[in-house]
């Protein structure tokens, strides 16, 4: 899929843009870290994921602490 993206010449349009999102009416937040963490365990989908993202990462890590003791 990588050597598809690179051999593509495909315009490739900006989906983000900085001063259209400084546009926006957006409120400010701030939390302290209590609120932060009940914010966090308030939301489970993103509670799930966090801790899906750092089982992931765990694994990952140890599959190259193998691979660098292999070399």
């Amino acid at each position: 899929m990588l050597a598809q993206l690179a051999a593509a010449d495909a315009p490739l349009p900006a989906a983000l843009d900085a001063v259209a999102a400084k546009a926006l009416d957006l409120p400010i937040v701030n939390y302290d870290e209590p609120g932060f963490r009940y914010a966090l365990n308030d939301d489970a989908m993103a509670t799930e994921k966090l801790a899906e993202g750092i089982r992931a990462f765990a694994v990952d890590a140890a599959k190259l602490d193998q691979l660098l003791l292999a070399a």
